[in-house]
């Protein structure tokens, strides 16, 4: 059973910086937890592959583009893609209590996370869009292989 190699990204506020395509080339999807910034995000980064993307806070309501959350399964494994604003402060305890996935990908903090627990992730790929307090830009890779789960993390440049 071949690997599965995800994209995940979020906060992206209308920039896609050009190492985001380095840092994902080669991924079979993206997946984007919100704060997009609008279409021209979402067409940049179907250059690299296709893209679900769900709305976070700053984006505006009810674009056909994004939504509330996305469900995906790949491999034997499912996918939960939220920004996290929907639970308020959004952290991976509150999320796994939420979510019954096995991974559950989030945006909104800005804070790039991989948490592990119980054969479970969660992940915030960090913001990649415009700098915003002392964060270092970054994206995320989540590979499924045979049921096992790895995310890394990637700092753009």
């Amino acid at each position: 059973m071949a690997a599965h190699c995800i994209g995940l990204i979020a906060d992206t506020h209308g920039l896609v910086r050009a190492s985001v395509h380095r840092a994902l080339a080669g991924v079979e999807c993206i997946l984007h937890a919100g704060d997009v910034g609008g279409d021209a995000v979402l067409d940049e980064l179907a250059l690299i592959a296709p893209v679900a993307a769900v709305y976070g806070n700053t984006d505006p309501p009810g674009d056909p583009r994004l939504a509330a959350d996305i469900v995906r399964a790949i491999g034997a494994r499912q996918i939960h893609v939220s920004h996290g604003h929907e639970i308020g402060a959004p952290t991976p305890s509150r999320l796994l209590a939420r979510y019954p996935h096995d991974v559950i990908v989030y945006g909104h903090t800005h804070r790039a996370l991989v948490e592990r627990a119980d054969g479970r992730l969660v992940i915030n790929p960090g913001a990649a869009g415009p700098r915003r307090f002392d964060l270092v830009p970054s994206v995320a890779r989540l590979v499924i292989d045979d049921g096992a789960l790895e995310a890394e993390i990637i700092v753009l440049a």
